[in-house]
């Protein structure tokens, strides 16, 4: 697999997301998990990306479990700043306090003494975001991270965060259905020389022609919830039909569906835009990181544009709930 940049460290093209092995998806099995955490690394991922908050730590445990003797081998990227209450709600905290109790935490679970790529997950509405990057930067000089990110937010947020202390990744969701950091975010991230890492690249799975609509999941699966809008029944058999053509393309660039979609994301990047696939199956890891190897032509990556974006798909992309709190939507 080729590589790209990230600050100063030098990745796999396509990252690794965790979460799907703790969360979000269904029931993982973690002996499989472990098994593709080791081999995902022989395939050549090199990029791997989790969060405090997957599975209350469970996914930073089996990461740290499984390649605690090979820590040199891969670049790994954590988060703070949500957590679950003492109710189980899911809330976001940037106070300073608890941003140092979760760096401690992650560090012990991951069995390791430093972090490489520290996100600040969410920012919290209640503390101004020069507060908790200012807390991570005190974390990297006392060597616990080694550079710090930050995860869906806005332009303006991004360049107060970046101010206090230099910003080396943003994380955001982006695919071909998702297009809001084509607003401004893309723009700011180049003209400040900050890597691009996309979430959800695949669409929770529908660019890969192999879910269905919320009544084919469970009631705990992120397409039931958070990202319920555009997989409820009408909306999804509206939008599965961008299908039929978008797989006619993949056929035609010889590669799978969700190749294509990873293709077009490593075809707008100039080698700083790192898109991070989640996966609980090791058969999907392998064939995600085949998606290196497909070139796109511009007619393609134009296509490909026209046929699934925001215009042509029905449904907001996350719940209205949660679209009003987005800071990454005010842009």
């Amino acid at each position: 697999m080729h590589t790209r940049k990230i600050g100063s460290f030098e990745v796999s093209a396509i990252g690794l997301g965790c979460m799907n092995m703790s969360m979000g998806y269904g029931v993982a099995d973690d002996k499989e998990s472990d098994r593709l955490l080791r081999e995902c690394l022989d395939y050549g991922y090199t990029f791997l990306d989790t969060a405090a908050m997957y599975g209350d730590g469970h996914n930073e445990t089996i990461i740290g479990k499984a390649l605690k003797h090979r820590r040199n081998d891969y670049t790994l990227a954590t988060k703070c700043g949500i957590y679950k209450n003492d109710t189980g709600v899911t809330a976001m905290n940037g106070r300073p306090e608890s941003i140092r109790k979760e760096c401690e935490g992650s560090l012990r679970r991951l069995q390791t003494d430093v972090i490489d790529l520290y996100y600040l997950h969410r920012v919290d509405p209640n503390v101004p975001v020069e507060d908790s990057i200012g807390t991570m930067s005190e974390l990297l000089n006392e060597g616990k991270v080694r550079t710090l990110g930050l995860s869906e937010v806005s332009t303006e947020t991004l360049r107060r965060a970046h101010a206090v202390h230099p910003i080396t990744a943003l994380q955001s969701e982006y695919s071909l259905w998702s297009r809001t950091p084509e607003r401004k975010i893309l723009a700011e991230c180049k003209t400040l020389g900050i890597a691009f890492v996309p979430f959800s690249p695949l669409a929770r799975a529908f660019l890969t022609g192999k879910c269905g609509d919320v009544t084919s999941v469970s009631e705990d699966n992120l397409r039931a919830t958070i990202a319920r809008p555009r997989f409820e029944p009408d909306a999804f058999a509206h939008n599965v039909k961008r299908l039929q053509p978008y797989g006619e393309i993949a056929k035609e660039a010889g590669c799978t569906m969700a190749q294509l979609a990873l293709a077009w994301l490593l075809a707008r990047g100039d080698k700083d835009m790192i898109p991070i696939p989640g996966t609980k199956h090791i058969e999907y890891m392998k064939e995600n990181a085949g998606a290196c190897e497909v070139e796109l032509s511009d007619d393609v990556v134009q296509r490909l544009d026209e046929l699934i974006n925001e215009e042509t798909i029905i449904g907001r992309r996350y719940t209205d709930k949660l679209m009003a709190a987005a800071d990454s939507e005010k842009d």
